[in-house]
């Protein structure tokens, strides 16, 4: 278990799972192009490979898409050409089809006279075979993603109307969704029947939003309304916002990952704030693996609202012993002359004038390759820490997801095939802990209620990555393909 896997290359060199991807939208405002452009920029976190935005003036559709971040794609040209009262928007995180210019969101359709755009956050399960079968009736496809699939279930969708048509194009899909479509009259948003990935309802004076997390709202000044809900429709038109249940309710199965690190810690995601969800982990953290020591330090920046709680319910006193560089960009030239470490110390830097002779404990997420934590704990002891006991804020990441995540398969996931004392000997930590599946949960599920009396359904959160038990059945042949023959699934 000595062994090092191959290391994290420069542009990505933090060892994190990855989102898939954020959505926005907004009904009638004059500036909704620029307010799209806003939301979106509040929710870079949730992808950066690609971004694009689609505005409907009348009856004309305008699209504008490219690879990069928000802001360096959306110069005020480019936003000044996104003319009328509605738009959606799409940041890309790709997890499904390669990262390309044809691959971005919004994707756009023609029928039945009307024009519509669509942007998606999450995963088909079955897209492949639902291509297939469409292709094999005519059906073109021009790009890789999944999405696209959905266009087409639409578009050949029947109904007296566009509720019945969603309806019909959605019953033989299976996976996470929550999606937005535009049309010339009506912004629609949608849960899938588990709530796998979260969408929030806001209101700005007479207009109504919809996006990933409510920090796009804040960014904007909009007021944080409610959660779609799971198998939810909202159709927001002249006549104000009105709402359909699509499917049955179910029992939910919201990313518990959200509240652990993709979510930003100051939006409210699945009813919860973020920030206290994760300060609670990190209390329980103190309370079920408690350790000696002089110093905690996080792991910036997931790692601060979790060690903020350690070190409050330790009584141990917290301080920024590795320190985050702000303005990395998405590329890097690596020098020709080896540097140690290189990969992380592009993002983050031990200060030795904190951790000279200290016992520390670092305060992380989530460990998925182990390849990362072993680069920061060698860090830290070059900087002269004297111990390095390393704290994870969930449970040890056994299987891969299938609803949105860009999970390493699972023979890349560390403690899918080693035990914790093998682990802590390959990141060569004094000591290594995580929270047990049943204690996160129950902090995430504490919840402080910000909604209108009465509030919602009770939340029951995903946890696949964990404990293997997937929320949506797989076939013999999925269970092989996706390497989960070795695991009893539901």
């Amino acid at each position: 278990m000595d062994s090092v896997p191959e290391s994290d290359t420069p542009d990505t060199p933090f060892d994190k799972l990855k989102e898939h991807c954020a959505v926005f939208g907004i009904f009638n405002h004059p500036e909704a192009g620029n307010m799209t452009y806003l939301g979106l920029y509040a929710l870079q976190h949730r992808g950066q490979e690609g971004c694009g935005i689609a505005s409907m003036d009348e009856s004309r559709m305008i699209i504008r898409k490219g690879e990069g971040l928000v802001s360096e794609y959306f110069k005020e040209p480019v936003i000044a050409e996104l003319k009328g009262r509605s738009a959606i928007g799409h940041n890309r995180y790709s997890t499904a089809g390669s990262d390309s210019q044809r691959n971005l969101q919004p994707l756009s359709a023609y029928f039945s006279e009307a024009s519509m755009a669509l942007v998606h956050n999450g995963n088909l399960t079955n897209a492949q075979e639902l291509r297939k079968n469409l292709e094999e009736e005519g059906a073109l496809f021009t790009t890789d993603v999944d999405t696209e699939v959905l266009v087409h279930m639409i578009a050949r969708s029947r109904g007296e109307n566009i509720v019945a048509r969603m309806e019909s194009a959605l019953a033989s899909v299976k996976g996470s969704y929550s999606l937005l479509a535009l049309l010339p009259h009506a912004l629609i948003g949608i849960r899938d029947p588990h709530g796998f990935r979260p969408l929030s309802i806001g209101k700005l004076g007479d207009s109504y939003l919809l996006a990933s997390e409510s920090c796009a709202f804040d960014l904007i000044g909009a007021k944080y309304v409610r959660d779609v809900e799971p198998g939810e429709m909202v159709v927001i038109s002249e006549s104000g916002l009105e709402h359909f249940r699509l499917f049955p309710r179910i029992p939910s199965a919201a990313c518990i990952f959200e509240l652990i690190y993709f979510a930003r810690p100051d939006s409210v995601v699945f009813g919860t704030p973020v920030y206290q969800a994760r300060k609670r982990l990190g209390r329980r953290l103190a309370l079920d693996a408690p350790v000696e020591a002089d110093l905690v330090i996080p792991v910036p920046d997931s790692g601060l609202a979790p060690a903020f709680g350690y070190s409050e319910q330790s009584g141990i006193p917290l301080d920024m012993g590795l320190i985050r560089n702000h303005y990395v960009g998405r590329t890097f030239i690596e020098p020709q002359q080896s540097i140690r470490h290189f990969g992380v110390k592009i993002k983050l830097n031990a200060v030795p004038e904190l951790l000279a002779g200290k016992r520390v404990v670092v305060i992380d997420d989530s460990l998925v390759r182990g390849t990362t934590s072993r680069k920061i704990v060698s860090m830290l002891r070059e900087a002269g820490a004297k111990e390095v006991h390393l704290r994870i804020s969930s449970a040890p990441i056994l299987f891969p997801c299938f609803y949105g995540i860009d999970t390493p398969n699972r023979g890349e996931l560390i403690a899918s095939s080693h035990s914790l004392e093998e682990i802590r000997r390959y990141i060569k930590a004094d000591s290594l802990a995580y929270l047990s599946i049943q204690a996160m949960e129950e902090e995430v599920a504490f919840r402080e209620s910000l909604r209108e009396e009465g509030g919602g359904p009770t939340v029951t959160f995903c946890k696949a990555c964990f404990d293997g038990n997937y929320p949506i059945p797989f076939s013999q042949e999925e269970r092989v393909q996706h390497g989960l023959f070795d695991r009893k699934i539901p």
